[in-house]
């Protein structure tokens, strides 16, 4: 509201600074280049300034500056974002990470299905007939313990009367040994513990693509920044053409010159804007948030130490923390568990078995009954099919050996490029700050000698560009440095 009030006040120009003493706040204005065209205004506009101007002066001291700071802050509107934070959003809210965590409670249900085989199974059956089936009515009557002698006649026999029986059973199968079904849970948990590091697997490559679409986002706030300080520098540069100019120490040919290097980097800060939109859209997709989000980003994301250059201790250290690597020796594991279940197929089973029953002709009148035993299947013959089967799973355990080989090599050769690549990043951001520096100290002596007249406009632009080149070089390079950084950390299974 206190900033709205003052550029009403004020419409010329760009920035108003207040100062707080004791008394109230005073007002400075801001003469920075280019001032807004001040158009006319109508008397009841003047008078409204002059009323506006003389409440907002008579606030406290105090008011002034938090309803100030306040408006600020509405202004700004952006939630702050550091790396940190936009990894741990993407962790919690990426569908990535949440499709891996549903697989990852998928697999826990398969354990519980394949221990759910070695526990008894029970069964409770209810069940009403009624029909004059002569072996029906025989071993019905016998069941309800209704049997007489005049049931052993033959005419009876034959030809029965219709009777009911209303029968209750009770049934449990314990397994005793089933080789098959231990080496089945072995497997289930096998491929719950693959789950659990696919979703590891997903986290650690997520915060590589978080880091780089953080360092794109960034790396686009800050070229349309630096398009916006060029963008100034070379306004200030076509004031002092023109100054030079009217002087008559210059020609149009300089302003014009001017003119189209100021085209140029108008046409840079619209393609940097809309490059920022880009790059902050794809990291608010990775974030799982929306879209059209704003964050107020680091602009100096935390580089960690570089990592030690002994190879062994880091190849060692990346195997044993790498869920790639991880999931192809579990694979293997689980392949091995696979053969253990085919050759199952050539052991005994032994289970346990009981059951009750209740016969009668009537619902509520009936008589018990029961029986235990036990059960041995050994299987003799199948047509060779259980000898393919484990020469398919020993081929698979070959096939499972190789793959891990393969993911173990991969993760070396990760980790040398990651760490090549971090160095040489970091060697030429460090250059790219230098350059940067030297780039500014000599547009500043030329702008100088330029105002004296020993150097003619082509410098003055050389020297700009000079300067552009250079801080594109020395962002890109801190991206680069901070996306190296992150793959390193990948590479070792540290993130």
């Amino acid at each position: 509201m206190i900033f709205a009030a003052l550029r009403l006040l004020c419409p010329q120009h760009r920035t108003i600074a207040v100062r707080v003493s004791g008394r109230g706040a005073v007002l400075y204005r801001d003469y920075r280049w280019p001032p807004r065209p001040v158009q006319a205004n109508p008397p009841a506009v003047r008078r409204a300034r002059f009323t506006m101007l003389r409440m907002i002066l008579r606030l406290p001291a105090t008011l002034v500056l938090l309803i100030a700071l306040g408006a600020a802050n509405s202004a700004d509107g952006q939630s702050p974002l550091t790396l940190s934070d936009a990894i741990a959003r993407a962790r919690s809210n990426n569908l990535d990470v949440r499709a891996s965590a549903s697989a990852e409670r998928q697999a826990t249900a398969r354990v519980s299905q394949a221990r759910g085989a070695l526990l008894p199974k029970v069964d409770l059956a209810e069940s009403w007939q009624r029909g004059d089936q002569p072996v029906f009515v025989f071993s019905s009557l016998l069941a309800q313990r209704q049997f007489t002698a005049a049931n052993f006649a033959i005419d009876a026999l034959n030809h029965p009367a219709a009777i009911d029986n209303f029968r209750t059973m009770l049934t449990i199968d314990q397994g005793i040994y089933r080789p098959a079904t231990t080496a089945t849970l072995r497997s289930a948990r096998i491929a719950e513990e693959i789950s659990a590091k696919v979703t590891t697997a997903v986290s650690q490559t997520l915060a590589v693509d978080v880091t780089d679409a953080y360092g794109r986002a960034l790396a686009a706030n800050a070229s349309r920044q630096a398009a916006d300080t060029a963008l100034e520098a070379a306004t200030a540069d076509r004031e002092r053409a023109a100054n030079r100019r009217d002087a008559g120490r210059a020609t149009d040919a300089d302003a014009l010159q001017l003119d189209v290097f100021l085209a140029r980097i108008r046409a840079q800060q619209i393609r940097a804007a809309a490059d920022e939109r880009i790059a902050r859209a794809i990291l608010n997709e990775l974030m799982g948030e929306p879209l059209d989000a704003a964050f107020a980003l680091d602009a100096a994301p935390p580089i960690t130490a570089g990592a030690s250059r002994d190879l062994a201790a880091l190849d060692t250290e990346a195997l044993a923390n790498r869920a790639d690597v991880q999931i192809a020796v579990l694979r293997e594991q689980q392949a091995a568990a696979m053969r253990d279940s085919a050759r199952a197929a050539f052991l005994p089973e032994v289970s346990a078995q009981a059951g009750w029953e209740f016969n009668g002709g009537q619902f509520d009148s009936r008589a018990s009954s029961w029986i235990v035993g036990a059960v041995a299947r050994v299987n003799l013959f199948q047509g060779f099919v259980d000898r393919a089967r484990v020469t398919e799973a020993s081929e698979q355990i070959r096939h499972r050996t190789l793959e891990r080989q393969k993911a173990e090599n991969a993760v070396r050769l990760e980790l040398r490029t990651a760490l090549a690549r971090l160095e040489e990043a970091a060697a030429r951001e460090q250059i790219g700050r230098a350059s940067a520096a030297q780039a500014r100290e000599s547009q500043r002596i030329i702008r100088d000698r330029y105002e004296a007249g020993l150097v003619d406009v082509v410098a003055l632009l050389r020297a700009a560009e000079a300067v552009q080149d250079a801080d594109a070089q020395q962002i890109a390079a801190h991206v680069d440095t901070v996306v190296a950084q992150a793959t390193v950390d990948r590479a070792l299974g540290r993130r």
